[in-house]
C-alpha cells in the first residue's frame, strides 16, 4: 500500500541512511550519501538532494541500491529521483516524439513461463551451461560475469536465458531483469533515435541488475547499435552488474563485430551447448509428453523420434508435437510405424528441410576448393587423403557457420557421410585452428569471403 503524502519523511530517511551504511560500507557511504538529504515523497517518489555535480552520477552509479533500501523501509515499490535532474527529466518528457515511442523503448520482454531450470533437460552437451546459468541466477554479478552461451540455433540458449529470468524474478523480485534480443535492443535504439528518447533508452538497459541477451551474432554490420551496445555493455559491467549473453559461434569467430566487444565477451565464461545425446533426447522427449499430457501407449514412439531427429531440441519436440497432432486428426495408431510414417513426410532422410537454400552450400564448397585447389568431387568423395579430407573438415565448418543446415543434412551433403562425421570434422578444424596461426588465418580469410556477400545494414 502506497503511504500518505504527509507521512514522517525524517524518520523514515534515517531508517534509510541506517540502511545505506549498512549496504555499501563505511568509506563509500561517507563519500557519497552522508551529505545526501530527502526533500519530499508524493506517494511514489522519493525526492533527494546531494552536493552540486554528483546527482547525475549518483543516479547512474547508486540508483538501485537506494531504490531497494527506501522499498525496504517504505514497504512498497518507491522510486528515486534527483532534485538537479527533475528538470532534465521533464524536458526529456516534453520532447519526446510521443506517447508510441515512449510506449515502444519501454516495452519489456517477458519471460516463457515454461522455460526453467526444472524445465530443463540436462546431458553431458549442456551440463556446464546449465550449472553456469544456474549459479549465475542464484547470486548474480558475483560469478561468471558475462557469462556467454553457445551453440547452434534449437540447443537450449535461449531456456537458459529465460530459466535465469524466471529464477531472479521468483526468488528476489528486487533485482531488476531485462530479456531481449539484439533485433529487439536495435529496434528500440533506432525508435529511441527517431524519438528524442535516448535518456529513456538508455535508462531501459542500463539501470537493470541483469540483463539477458539473445543473438548477439547479429549485431554484426550494425555499427551504431554496435557503438551503443559496448557502451551499455562497460556501463553494466563496470558497476558489478550481470550480463549474459547468447551466441551461435565462439567469440572470437565473430568477426563482423569490433574486437574490443569480443574480448569483452570473452572475459568471462564461454560455455558450450553441445547436440543431446541419444539419452538425453528420449529425455527431453519424455519431459514435453508429460508437460502436454500425452499418453503414449508405445513408448518407442520417442525411440524412433530420437534415433531420426539427432542435433536440435526444438526440432525434436517439434516432431513429437506433429506426430501427437497427426494422430488425433486420422484416428492412426500411436506407435512407432505411424511416427515414422509422420517422420518421413516432415523430417525426411537424407534430404534438405523445406527452406534451405542449395546455393549457399554450393558456394562455400567452391570457395574452399578454389582457394586449397582441390577438386569439389574430391571433397564429395570417400577420399582420405590429407589435402582432401582439410578442404572437407573446413568446408563442413563455414557450411555449419553460415547455413541453418543440421549435422545429418551437412553429412548428407557431403557425401553422405554421418552427424559424427560432421561433428569430427568441426572438432577437427577447432583443435588446427587453436593450435596453428597458419590454419588460424586460412579460416579467418575463407570466413570473410564466404560473408561477403550476407547483407548489411548500417544500424
Amino acid at each position: 500500500m502506497d503511504l500518505p503524502d504527509h507521512f514522517e519523511l525524517n524518520p523514515a530517511w534515517s531508517e534509510v541512511k541506517l540502511r545505506l551504511l549498512d549496504t555499501v560500507g563505511s568509506s563509500t557511504y561517507d563519500v557519497w550519501f552522508s551529505s545526501l538529504e530527502a526533500r519530499s515523497w508524493d506517494g511514489s517518489i522519493l525526492l533527494l538532494q546531494g552536493k552540486p555535480g554528483t546527482e547525475r552520477f549518483m543516479a547512474d552509479r547508486f540508483g538501485r541500491v537506494l531504490e531497494r533500501c527506501v522499498q525496504a523501509v517504505l514497504g512498497c515499490p518507491a522510486k528515486v529521483a534527483f532534485a538537479g535532474e527533475a528538470a532534465a527529466l521533464a524536458r526529456d518528457a516534453i520532447t519526446s516524439a510521443g506517447a508510441d515511442h515512449a510506449d515502444r523503448i519501454l516495452r519489456d520482454q517477458p519471460f516463457v513461463p515454461r522455460y526453467t531450470f526444472d524445465q530443463f533437460i540436462i546431458g553431458d552437451g549442456n551440463r556446464l551451461a546449465h550449472a553456469a546459468a544456474l549459479a549465475v541466477a542464484e547470486h548474480p554479478g558475483h560469478t561468471y560475469n558475462p557469462l556467454f552461451l553457445h551453440a547452434p540455433p534449437g540447443l537450449g540458449k535461449t531456456h537458459l536465458l529465460h530459466a535465469i529470468g524466471n529464477y531472479i524474478t521468483r526468488f528476489d523480485p528486487t533485482q531488476t531483469v531485462r530479456y531481449t534480443t539484439v533485433e529487439a535492443f536495435t529496434n528500440n535504439f533506432v525508435a529511441a533515435l527517431n524519438g528524442r528518447a535516448l535518456d529513456r533508452f538508455k535508462h531501459l538497459y542500463r539501470e537493470v541488475d541483469v540483463l539477458l541477451i539473445d543473438d548477439v551474432q547479429f549485431l554484426a554490420s550494425k555499427a551504431k547499435t554496435e557503438e551503443e551496445f559496448f557502451h551499455t555493455f562497460n556501463a553494466l559491467y563496470d558497476s558489478g552488474r550481470q550480463l549474459v549473453l547468447t551466441c551461435d559461434r565462439l567469440p572470437a569467430q565473430l568477426t563482423g563485430i569490433e574486437q574490443r566487444l569480443r574480448e569483452r565477451f570473452q572475459s568471462g565464461l564461454v560455455a558450450h551447448l553441445s547436440p543431446p545425446d541419444r539419452a538425453t533426447r528420449i529425455a527431453i522427449l519424455r519431459k514435453r509428453a508429460a508437460l502436454d499430457e500425452v499418453q503414449l501407449p508405445d513408448p518407442s514412439v520417442l525411440d524412433v523420434i530420437a534415433d531420426r531427429i539427432t542435433d536440435n531440441v526444438r526440432s525434436l519436440e517439434g516432431a513429437l508435437i506433429r506426430i501427437v497432432a497427426h494422430h488425433s486428426l486420422t484416428d492412426h495408431p500411436l506407435d512407432a510405424a505411424f511416427a515414422l510414417s509422420v517422420l518421413d513426410d516432415i523430417h525426411p532422410r537424407g534430404q534438405l528441410p523445406p527452406g534451405q537454400e542449395p546455393s549457399a552450400l554450393l558456394a562455400i564448397q567452391n570457395l574452399v576448393c578454389d582457394h586449397l585447389g582441390v577438386a569439389r568431387e574430391a571433397v564429395l568423395s570417400p577420399s582420405r587423403q590429407a589435402e582432401v579430407t582439410w578442404a572437407r573438415q573446413l568446408a563442413i565448418t563455414l557450411t555449419r557457420e553460415f547455413t541453418s543446415l543440421s549435422l545429418a543434412d551437412i553429412g548428407e551433403a557431403f557425401g553422405g557421410r554421418n552427424h559424427a562425421t560432421v561433428l569430427h570434422a568441426l572438432k577437427r578444424v577447432d583443435n588446427r585452428v587453436k593450435n596453428t596461426e597458419a590454419d588460424a588465418q586460412l579460416l579467418a580469410t575463407l570466413r570473410s569471403r564466404a560473408g561477403a556477400n550476407r547483407p548489411d545494414r548500417s544500424c
